[in-house]
């Protein structure tokens, strides 16, 4: 294993390498772990068996020194052991009853992925000239941390939190001052996504008047958007308005005549507004 401090405190050895740059300070992880007393088999803490382990923030989640040092050596997609002696683990007190006095703890971690959120975190410390002096590529960083952030919890079903992030995303955008045409198209282009986003996200929430406003504001961007029709279409067919929905899932349709999702739903929606029909005439 290798010493990476020099003193022999934390021994590392990695099992499958990464790719990237190493994670950064102030990072947030998704990873892997299990901890084990030394030479035992079986680990005290572990959250393999979370399909979607919780997003950790360095210098707030992780708690164990040794091992938030030994993050920052690690790249995306990496594995590996670590071996803490006590000064980086539970010192010389242990954590009774499930940590003994002078423990050495061994680490098994594999990060799954990382996001730069210290970037994020200083940009929003900024006062609003602040933010509106820093270049549009770093405010475009800011912002696709913030959207991946906000796919993240979003894959997690953890709807609100993802809502959040992406309203987050688009507050940034909006307040962002320029005269340039150039610039003002680059934030437009920014802010397609996040409205389509949102827009899904708020039908997860059974939010579909909001669906539709966020849809309707992708719209305004890019008319021909099909994902945009598309989500006002699904919008449209939870208000119970089939004469809307037909309308825009059509439209849809004209641009991706074979996409199997726009015409499933519009089959859907054809065979509730013929049986309103029924109900009415009868």
């Amino acid at each position: 294993m290798d010493d990476i401090l020099g003193d022999g405190g934390i021994l590392k050895e990695v099992v499958q390498p990464g790719e990237g740059p190493p994670i950064p300070l102030n990072a947030s992880l998704i990873f892997h772990y299990s901890a084990f007393l030394e030479y035992s088999d079986h680990p005290f803490e572990t959250n393999i068996h979370n399909k979607y382990p919780p997003i950790m923030k360095l210098g707030r989640d992780v708690t164990l020194a040794g091992l938030e040092l030994g993050l920052m050596t690690m790249k995306k997609g990496e594995f590996s052991r670590f071996l803490f002696h006590p000064q980086y683990a539970y010192g010389e007190m242990g954590c009774p009853p499930f940590i003994p006095a002078a423990a050495t703890i061994l680490y098994e971690v594999h990060i799954i992925d990382y996001l730069d959120s210290g970037q994020v975190d200083d940009f929003i410390a900024m006062d609003p000239e602040g933010q509106n002096n820093v270049s549009l590529a770093t405010l475009l960083e800011v912002v696709n941390t913030l959207r991946s952030f906000g796919n993240r919890c979003f894959y997690q079903s953890r709807y609100d939190s993802a809502k959040d992030r992406y309203k987050q995303a688009v507050m940034l955008l909006g307040n962002r001052e320029t005269q340039y045409e150039p610039e003002k198209e680059k934030i437009k282009t920014a802010l397609l996504p996040l409205y389509l986003n949102l827009s899904l996200t708020e039908l997860r929430l059974d939010s579909p008047h909001k669906a539709l406003k966020y849809g309707n504001k992708a719209l305004e961007i890019d008319s021909a958007n099909t994902k945009a029709l598309f989500r006002c279409g699904q919008a449209y067919m939870e208000l119970h308005d089939y004469v809307s929905a037909q309308e825009y899932l059509l439209t849809a349709q004209a641009k991706k005549p074979f996409d199997s999702d726009i015409n499933n739903l519009l089959r859907k929606v054809t065979i509730h507004f013929h049986l309103l029909d029924a109900t009415k005439t009868a």
